[in-house]
């Protein structure tokens, strides 16, 4: 073997004995659900850790371009977290997202709310500031603050065996400064409510407040389920966005 030739032979034995490291194979595609964040108030990284629990990809939404042009362009759902309704309001009006989540909504997009995001996924809400726009979607009136201020916060197990939850393994709910839901339409499953003894008097079938509810792609819960890890309400939630997929 002369000089001239040894490189030529050194790489043509390298690319037969090792043709992967010359052509690595492409990168697996993630096939989980794109499931976005509203990022303006709440809490964003505790909706994230829930939602890869549940088998989702979590996508921090920020701005109208993060949403795409239509379901499954860039988002197969959404979470609304809490936070301020009348703040969240503004926000969106602000960063030029309310209309195009109206729209993305109305075209199917499965969301989730929860607190102040269920209330602006509320088709009617008591106790709104005069004017204040809202999302809706879901045939139901919601009171704001409801259960009080922050001083009376609480928290509650509840049983809703459409969330996964019996009365051996019930569903711990976080309420802070929450609101409840007056009355649903025919079409709103009511998948949770409070116990007869906590505000009595609504319309839950219990006695109790309605604090979840469902139609179509969208769920709306009162309380707070990211908080205490456990992530069975964006399990459901999870199951929803992909039989919609």
């Amino acid at each position: 073997m002369t000089e001239s030739n040894r490189p030529y032979r050194l790489a043509h034995t390298m690319d037969v004995r090792h043709p992967r490291a010359l052509f690595p194979a492409p990168a697996p595609a993630d096939a989980r659900p794109a499931i976005g964040i509203l990022a303006l108030q709440g809490d964003v990284r505790e909706h994230s850790l829930a939602l890869e629990a549940a088998g989702a990809r979590p996508v921090v939404v920020r701005r109208a371009t993060d949403l795409g042009d239509a379901p499954g362009d860039r988002l197969d759902g959404l979470v609304i977290p809490g936070g301020e309704s009348t703040t969240m309001s503004t926000l969106l009006v602000a960063f030029g997202m309310l209309e195009p989540l109206r729209e993305l909504i109305s075209a199917g997009l499965p969301a989730y709310g929860s607190c102040a995001g269920m209330i602006m996924l509320a088709d009617r809400v008591e106790g709104a500031e005069e004017g204040q726009p809202f999302l809706g979607g879901i045939d139901m009136t919601v009171r704001r603050n409801a259960f009080g201020r922050q001083v009376d916060s609480y928290e509650e197990d509840l049983v809703a065996p459409e969330l996964g939850a019996d009365k051996d393994r019930p569903l711990h709910a976080v309420f802070i400064r929450a609101p409840w839901v007056e009355e649903v339409g025919s079409d709103v499953e009511i998948l949770a409510t409070t116990r007869a003894g906590r505000a009595a008097g609504a319309s839950g079938s219990d006695g109790g407040r309605i604090v979840a509810v469902r139609q179509g792609t969208l769920l709306a819960t009162s309380f707070h389920p990211e908080v205490g890890g456990d992530h069975r309400v964006h399990d459901v939630f999870v199951s929803m966005v992909t039989r919609r997929a």
